[in-house]
């Protein structure tokens, strides 16, 4: 009720009705709608005091590229968040071109830095952020440390961690320079976490995207991600890489990227992604 009495003082009208919408992982979503007829999108979490800050944080960083369609953030607590409502349409035939190239225009949003301002989340695991001074300006070392070996310690206080991971691991740290050889040191403005699950199709058939975990990195990793769960239609891909063509290599550089994401997978989910972390490892060593 205190969440709700919140909402109506920041609206300054009353809610009229409330919708479950299913979906996420992490968080309760609901669609409210107002006395007036307006709709608005709210998340409830308990426990996790800052992750609402964070996202937010991260849906008005994208908003400063104004590539890509980005829920209006209306207000954020440490109880809730509340967002403008986009109403969902299908697909076009253009959708996945035109999602290409606002995706790559979005990338093109540079920073002096890798990293951002502050840490959030991936999933409901911590995201590290804060650069050392090192960090701010070498991807490699920024990426290894930040993202890999920051997965790797949690796998170790989790339990997950055998001694087969341990070698890999260190025969990786040891090659890590020589993966990511040729790819840009740019730090481009990262949605941190797009897969099917987190992009809309709004009323006019827009791509819309939702729950970032947004940093500034390598363009490929936010790349690499789309296409660990099935991937995105081709002509996306294609689109893309026609606005903004990628560097020499790429594709030989998703596993590292993606590495990543299975080793939070693993973290949050448990052993089923063990062999996946193994075999991404395996790839590279």
């Amino acid at each position: 009720m205190e969440v709700l009495q919140k909402i109506e003082e920041v609206l300054n009208e009353k809610v009229k009705s409330k919708t479950n919408i299913f979906g996420g992982c992490i968080a309760n979503s609901q669609k409210i709608e107002t006395e007036s007829g307006r709709s608005f999108f709210v998340k409830t979490l308990e426990n996790k005091p800052k992750i609402f800050q964070n996202e937010a944080s991260g849906l008005k960083e994208l908003q400063k590229a104004k590539a890509i369609r980005i829920p209006k953030v209306i207000f954020q607590d440490e109880a809730f968040l509340l967002l403008e409502f986009v109403e969902e349409g299908r697909k076009d035939n253009e959708f996945f071109r035109n999602f290409g190239q606002q995706f790559a225009n979005l990338h093109k949003f540079e920073n002096e830095n890798f990293g951002f301002f502050e840490d959030n989340y991936i999933g409901a695991n911590p995201q590290k952020n804060i650069p050392n001074r090192s960090e701010a300006n070498n991807w490699t070392e920024f990426y290894f440390n930040k993202r890999l070996l920051f997965q790797f310690k949690l796998c170790e206080n989790n339990g997950f961690s055998t001694l087969e991971m341990r070698k890999l691991f260190l025969q990786l740290e040891s090659k890590i320079e020589k993966i990511l050889e040729g790819s840009e040191n740019v730090p481009s403005l990262l949605h941190g976490d797009l897969w099917s699950g987190n992009f809309l199709v709004d009323e006019n058939s827009n791509p819309c995207l939702i729950d970032p975990a947004v940093y500034y990195g390598n363009r490929e990793a936010d790349l690499a991600m789309t296409k660990l769960f099935g991937g995105f239609d081709q002509n996306f891909y294609q689109t893309y890489n026609e606005t903004f063509p990628l560097a020499e290599g790429y594709k030989y550089r998703e596993n590292i990227y993606n590495l990543y994401h299975i080793l939070n997978h693993l973290n949050l989910f448990g052993k089923s992604y063990y062999l996946q972390v193994i075999s991404l490892m395996k790839s590279y060593v």
